[in-house]
């Protein structure tokens, strides 16, 4: 379990060391579900070779938290300390949601089920295949964080990747995230993604959302950050138009009200120069 379990850290991009730009850590723990883990292991000989062995894993992993937790809720308990077991004991707590990597139909029903069984906040992510049951997702108000958009159909799972999968997603009720999975996709891309899957029928004020307060409510992150409201962080964009025009530029930042980023064009044309002299 240790090699597919991650707790993860909400940081901004900027600071000067990494202890500044981190804001909330943990906010979420991801598994992976699906051809990774079997990749992995498989490759190793060892459980968990096949899809059922990896949900037997996490079931397992849960399924221990939770007689650590009532140890360690008892008065006098001498249960040992396990920061695995602990992390995931918040996880069954609703302290921190379980972000679920998996591409399948078929992985996605098996998070929902695990979810269900456990009672914990379930978020998917990638769900390349979420948008052949969105009723399915819907009705449970399971939020789904879709992407990478921009790669190539490398491995079986995500042969039905496509740019209108969002659009799917967003018009039969399911929230919505978009992600680049950078590196995979580099970052820069983010806001071309959303752009693309605007052409491809995504509803262009929920895409927006899709990379403002949507993440940030799916992690619990949206007292802080989000959207532009009284109390929050003070983290703002000015761009030079529509931030879904690819003609469009991010002019100037702020990061908790300080000014980190000015956009020079002299200084931009000047570095363009230097490499096509290069």
């Amino acid at each position: 379990m240790t090699q597919t379990l991650g707790d993860l850290g909400a940081v901004k991009c900027w600071g000067r060391v990494v202890d500044e730009m981190a804001f909330r850590s943990p906010c979420s723990v991801k598994s992976a579900l699906g051809e990774n883990p079997k990749r992995v292991y498989g490759d190793k000989k060892v459980l968990p070779s096949t899809r059922l062995g990896v949900a037997a894993v996490i079931r397992d992993a849960f399924t221990s938290a939770q007689d650590y937790a009532r140890k360690r809720a008892k008065k006098g308990s001498t249960e040992d300390f396990d920061p695995t077991r602990e992390v995931l004991a918040k996880v069954l707590s609703g302290e921190l949601p379980w972000c679920q990597h998996c591409h399948r139909a078929d992985d996605i029903a098996t998070a929902v089920r695990l979810s269900e069984e456990f009672g914990y906040r379930l978020v998917v992510n990638h769900g390349t295949e979420a948008h052949l049951i969105t009723s399915y997702l819907a009705e449970r108000d399971i939020p789904v964080v879709i992407g990478p958009l921009f790669t190539s159909r490398s491995k079986v799972e995500v042969r039905r990747r496509s740019l209108a999968n969002p659009g799917k997603l967003h018009d039969a009720g399911v929230t919505i995230a978009i992600t680049t999975d950078h590196p995979v996709v580099s970052i820069d891309f983010l806001v071309h993604q959303v752009s693309l899957a605007v052409k491809e029928g995504l509803d262009r004020d929920e895409a927006l959302r899709t990379i403002t307060i949507n993440p940030a409510r799916m992690l619990g992150l949206d007292d802080r950050v989000g959207s532009i409201e009284k109390g929050k962080d003070a983290d703002l964009v000015v761009w030079s138009g529509d931030p879904l025009d690819v003609f469009s530029r991010a002019e100037r930042v702020w990061i908790e009200g300080r000014s980190v980023y000015a956009y020079d064009e002299a200084h931009h044309r000047g570095q363009v120069a230097e490499a096509f002299e290069s």
